[in-house]
């Protein structure tokens, strides 16, 4: 049964290489069928995989080769909470180590374009919590590429890095 709602990522292309890739990272991550096109248009030829449908920590997307008008940019991304400084660390190096960038503050961008966040569940929690604990933990992370769980930790705690 499709999915009520799903989420759509263009691609140039290399759909199918990309959900291969987030299959292989994330846990509850899939790569289901593959459409190919049923006549040459703008984004692909016929018979050009055109639709890929996969599935990232239990989200449902699908991947469309619509080919380079559309680039991805940071208005869309896909955030990744993780309770272990090992778990963050897996995720944002196979994503910058495939290809991808880093960025500030828990963004990163694989190799297709797609914008990742690489989110601790210490820094939401703290946020969440507002006052002086959020304005500490996100002053430390302000000065961070991918996060430091046990540096937010510790401004929480109000600790002086």
């Amino acid at each position: 049964m499709t999915a009520k709602n799903t989420i759509c990522v263009w691609y140039n292309g290399d759909a199918e290489e990309a959900a291969n890739f987030y299959a292989s990272v994330f846990p509850d991550s899939h790569v289901g069928a593959i459409h190919r096109s049923p006549m040459d248009n703008p984004g692909n030829k016929a018979d050009d995989v055109m639709i890929v449908e996969f599935t990232v920590c239990g989200v449902a997307c699908i991947g469309l080769n619509g080919g380079p008008i559309f680039p991805h940019t940071e208005a869309f991304s896909f955030q990744i909470a993780t309770d272990t400084q090992q778990e963050t660390d897996r995720y944002w190096n196979a994503i910058v180590g495939n290809g991808g960038a880093e960025s500030a503050c828990g963004w990163c961008k694989d190799r297709w374009g797609v914008n990742w966040q690489i989110t601790p569940r210490v820094l939401t929690e703290a946020l969440a919590e507002g006052g002086d604990v959020a304005r500490r933990a996100f002053g430390a992370m302000m000065h961070m590429q991918k996060i430091d769980h046990a540096a937010i930790a510790a401004a929480v705690a109000g600790e002086q890095p």
